[in-house]
């Protein structure tokens, strides 16, 4: 400021009063800018007008307890006001930094929503995923910014539930496109143009399975059209997946990774040793096909592990794939049968009580709750008996 600055303030000050040299200073600082200034200059008058030191001594604990619920109104107001003024600017990690500190994202998520991958660096990345303020658009800055490779690594630690499953649908799309782009090149190399399905972005005709047809000159002993470390980490995210649309994508992938030369083959971890051909049974399973024997594929891996190096996995699994399935008299048995002592923080399927609660087998409930010392449990199951509730698989079947 110039010296011409601090003779209006005086002016001000001894004219109209110290809350006009506020406002003066306020002004001044709005009009230059100066924004962490004009938060402060805000806050000084609330100061004033509680009778507060006008320079801040210690932290918010130190006003008055009487006082404090006011002042932090007006702190969070000034917050918000200079959050969005840094908004305008389209400076988000600034405009953050105030908003974060009155728990405000909202506006953050909706300004995250309008980046541009270009514009996107690593701190507004990091708002938008590690922060969670908007995971979803962060995870596909992410993958738009740095590709597969990068977004892969962040989906495994995919911070909330929410925005999952769609960033999931575009990781999945992404990959599948580019492994068709990269098969209909090299064909139209050899073959000339393709003809491409009459709806080339329906998942039931994704097109890979049709260009890999027939053409196993596709697969030399040195060819494959994107990074098989790639396919196969998509293919085990894919294993909590509900959207067909997405399943069916994954299927076209496992299936495009059986014909490759076995040195692209990754070889995974029990009951998915052979993660093309395993992931592949599974996904298909999910929809509607050849359930049966992918129930037998499981269960023979279950029965085959020695225990001392897979643990449970492989029992896990197959509960999995029976509960998603429906089939839950046979997923809950083998649950009792092979992972009744197993602490259910470490399960990565529901317990027993979890699929009876599922099924609607109350009476199974009970019993399984008196087995194991459960009162809570148990009293669950005899009131839901003793009341007829619909289990939530029967629920959801009536509302479609």
């Amino acid at each position: 400021m110039s010296d011409d600055d601090f003779e209006q303030i005086e002016q001000a000050v001894h004219g109209r009063g110290p809350e006009a040299g506020l406002d003066f200073l306020a002004e001044k600082f709005l009009a230059s800018k100066q924004y962490p200034q004009l938060f402060e200059a805000r806050l000084m008058k609330k100061r004033l007008e509680l009778g507060l030191p006008l320079i801040q001594l210690g932290s918010l604990d130190s006003v008055p307890e009487a006082m404090r619920a006011d002042y932090e109104k007006a702190m969070v107001a000034v917050a918000r006001e200079v959050g969005a003024l840094y908004l305008a600017e389209g400076d988000i990690p600034r405009a953050w930094s105030y908003l974060r500190a009155v728990g405000d994202a909202g506006p953050i998520a909706a300004a995250l929503d309008q980046i541009q991958p270009a514009d996107a660096t690593e701190d507004i990345i990091g708002i938008a995923y590690q922060e969670r303020v908007n995971p979803k658009r962060g995870f596909e800055l992410v993958l738009e910014k740095y590709g597969i490779c990068r977004a892969i690594t962040a989906y495994e630690s995919y911070p909330i539930p929410q925005g999952r499953a769609a960033s999931l649908e575009r990781l999945v799309r992404t990959l599948h496109q580019e492994l068709v782009a990269s098969i209909r090149w090299a064909i139209e190399q050899r073959e000339g143009p393709v003809v491409r399905p009459q709806d080339k972005d329906s998942p039931e005709s994704g097109g890979l399975l049709e260009l890999i047809a027939g053409r196993d000159w596709l697969f030399g002993q040195y060819d494959y059209y994107a990074d098989p470390s790639h396919v196969a980490s998509v293919l085990r995210f894919c294993l909590d997946c509900e959207d067909p649309a997405v399943l069916r994508r994954a299927v076209e992938m496992a299936e495009y990774s059986r014909h490759l030369n076995e040195q692209f083959q990754y070889k995974g971890e029990p009951p998915f040793e052979n993660p093309c051909v395993d992931y592949g049974i599974f996904l298909r399973a999910l929809l509607g096909e050849n359930e049966d024997e992918a129930v037998a594929h499981f269960r023979q891996k279950m029965e085959a592990a020695d225990p001392e190096r897979t643990g449970t996995r492989p029992a896990e699994v197959l509960v999995e794939l029976l509960a998603r399935l429906g089939r839950f008299p046979e997923a809950i048995r083998i649950s009792e049968e092979r992972l009744a002592g197993v602490s259910t923080a470490y399960l990565t399927c529901p317990n027993t009580r979890e699929l009876c609660q599922m099924a609607g087998d109350f009476a199974q409930l009970m019993e399984t709750s008196r087995r194991q010392g459960d009162l809570l449990s148990f009293a669950a199951g005899l009131l839901q008996q003793q009341n007829g509730a619909v289990p939530a698989g029967a629920a959801a079947e009536k509302m479609t």
